[in-house]
């Protein structure tokens, strides 16, 4: 083998000693000149080709009939990227690769690929051409060592709960109590030699859809198939039994003596204590002061997650959480408790999504009960939106914030708007609905929101030409990947017109259109998914693109946040490319080609062409 290739990177660092042998003793190295056809659409390929030096171009083939047109390039490959795999496992290329400029290829026969596949299972998923599985392999085996804090940690260093144990013969009726005065969520039956699980939701089934006596033994509801874990286990092990066997706890074991029960819920707090400290401290907030002194560690949460490694959707989840306690606190603190019962505040956009990191402005709205008298209700919003900026939420440049009348309104108005909105769907009408659309109650009278919310629901059904109009919106933008090589000499590309808003703007219409009242994305992908609207593996490159571009987004505002003299990212959206390494622009390459899927899909589905 050529002392030129490298190895260790993915997806030739999962092959193990034997099979990097195999590798080593058949890879090939080949020149090309500038210009030459490196491989030709329609022919056998030689095999995997591994770029060391040069560049070459992917395009789609020239149409049969010889006539002359601007060839499509797809994409570039150069310093390392591979190509070709697709084609040599097919057996037949569909597009042409072009050496742009003097080439050097290492070729990986497509022989000795097959055979490399056979034996390595994780080797042969990274070339499925599956986001999804190529970023879980990425993550497995890439070099982030800001998990391993987490990894290291052993059971011990969690909460291990006290078994609460009850023996058999004991009713339903007893162990409940006892659950209520113990404060927990699960009980051990012992029936002779063995234990047996039981926890809230039995109780619950057995009584309610089971209708069993409350005199029951709560032993003949048990499960005794418990899945336990030694007491010296590493705490990330126990996570991944929760998720491999569905489950929200696991047994600790030492030796053959039970210690006791680590749940999910004390294997997620292990990682997000800091944001159980601010949790707290912003319950307790007695005055402004005190909720704005809260609220002002949350960009540190942020980070300490990010760094920690923690997956961007907890992250979200999280933060989102967080901005929801903050801002439902100062409304108990602003709005008097009298009028509090006859309004209601929502946030709308990303903050509705739950899709913020960083802070983002403010899009709020206030719905209240028609005919209500309250003098001094736009003063009040007027404070309510002041007060959010002094906390570092900052203000909308749209003036999408309570402070503006247009955005205080009764519910017959707020119905009213929305339905002129969806009328026009053109410009700011469709931009504010798809602001209004995302809307989710933070604060106050809560049905205020959904009666509005429901009749504009009804109001849209089977309107078909909104859904058409709204849609397009989606494929607006241009999806980056036809220059792909030459925003890389450029420098930087904007995701949120690339890759974010696509998706979430294509999602939020199925989703509308199927009236699912989720409103974050990555729930309504979910919601489609079990709805059978969406494709299970559609609907998962979807998530992993967007959740990939969410993730490169932040890493990149943190950084110039950081360099800032003003703490403030001055291009959010913006993705420095020279900052990616090859496996991310790989990754990113793969989420445009879902993105740009998508697309066609949307323009099919609502008849978008010409």
């Amino acid at each position: 083998m050529p002392n030129s290739f490298k190895i260790d990177n993915i997806p030739f660092s999962l092959l193990n000693e034997e099979e990097q042998t195999l590798l080593r003793a058949n890879l090939d190295i080949a020149y090309f000149q500038k210009g030459e056809t490196v491989i030709q659409a329609g022919e056998v390929p030689d095999g995997l080709h591994v770029v060391l030096k040069g560049r070459v171009s992917e395009s789609e083939a020239v149409a049969e009939d010889g006539e002359k047109r601007t060839q499509h390039v797809f994409v570039h490959y150069e310093n390392e990227d591979y190509f070709g795999g697709w084609s040599a496992l097919r057996g037949k290329a569909i597009h042409n690769f072009v050496a742009e400029e003097e080439t050097i290829c290492h070729i990986l026969p497509t022989r000795t690929l097959l055979d490399l596949m056979a034996t390595n299972a994780q080797f042969a998923d990274y070339f499925q051409q599956n986001l999804a599985v190529k970023r879980e392999i990425v993550a497995q085996h890439g070099s982030n060592q800001d998990m391993a804090e987490f990894m290291l940690a052993k059971i011990t260093d969690a909460t291990v709960r006290e078994p609460l144990v009850v023996e058999q013969g004991t009713s339903i009726r007893a162990a409940t109590e006892l659950m209520r005065s113990h404060k927990a969520d699960c009980v051990l039956a012992r029936k002779g030699g063995r234990y047996g699980m039981v926890t809230g939701t039995d109780l619950l089934d057995a009584v309610v859809l089971k209708q069993l006596p409350l005199e029951t033994d709560v032993s003949d509801i048990a499960s005794y198939r418990l899945i336990a874990i030694d007491h010296e286990d590493y705490l990330f092990n126990a996570l991944v039994m929760m998720t491999q066997q569905q489950i929200e706890r696991v047994v600790v074991m030492d030796g053959q003596d039970m210690v006791g029960i680590v749940e999910l819920t004390d294997v997620l707090s292990y990682f997000s204590s800091h944001s159980h400290v601010i949790g707290l401290r912003i319950e307790r907030a007695a005055s402004i002061d005190q909720l704005r002194e809260a609220a002002q560690g949350l960009n540190e949460l942020i980070k300490a997650l990010i760094s920690t490694g923690v997956k961007i959707r907890f992250t979200m989840d999280l933060l989102a959480a967080m901005n929801g306690r903050i801002i439902a606190k100062l409304f108990d603190l602003i709005v008097p408790a009298d009028m509090q019962p006859h309004v209601c505040l929502i946030v709308m956009g990303s903050e509705g999504r739950a899709e913020q990191i960083m802070k983002t402005d403010q899009d709020n709205a206030l719905i209240f009960r028609d005919n209500l008298a309250w003098p001094e209700m736009q003063q009040c919003m007027q404070q309510f939106s002041e007060t959010l900026i002094s906390f570092g939420f900052p203000p909308c440049p749209g003036n999408i914030m309570v402070s503006n009348p247009e955005w205080v309104n009764s519910v017959g108005d707020w119905t009213q708007k929305l339905s002129d909105w969806a009328d026009t769907c053109e410009g700011s009408a469709q931009m504010n609905l798809a602001i209004a659309v995302d809307a989710k109650p933070v604060a106050g009278n809560e049905a205020l929101f959904k009666v509005a919310r429901n009749w504009f629901l009804r109001h849209l059904r089977n309107n078909d030409v909104f859904f058409s109009h709204f849609a397009r919106a989606a494929i607006g933008f241009d999806t980056p990947l036809t220059f792909f090589g030459n925003l890389k000499d450029k420098g930087q590309l904007d995701i949120k017109k690339g890759g974010i808003f696509p998706i979430v703007h294509g999602v939020r219409t199925i989703a509308l259109e199927q009236r699912i009242l989720k409103t974050n994305t990555f729930q309504r992908i979910e919601a489609l998914m079990e709805s059978g609207q969406m494709q299970e593996q559609h609907g998962r490159d979807l998530s992993e693109a967007l959740a990939l571009f969410i993730q490169l987004r932040l890493r990149q505002q943190i950084r110039r946040a950081e360099e800032s003299p003003d703490g403030a990212d001055p291009t959010p959206n913006m993705i420095d490319l020279q900052q990616l390494n090859k496996l991310e622009r790989e990754l990113l390459r793969d989420a445009l080609h879902v993105v740009k899927g998508f697309k066609k899909h949307l323009t099919m589905r609502y008849h978008l062409g010409g």
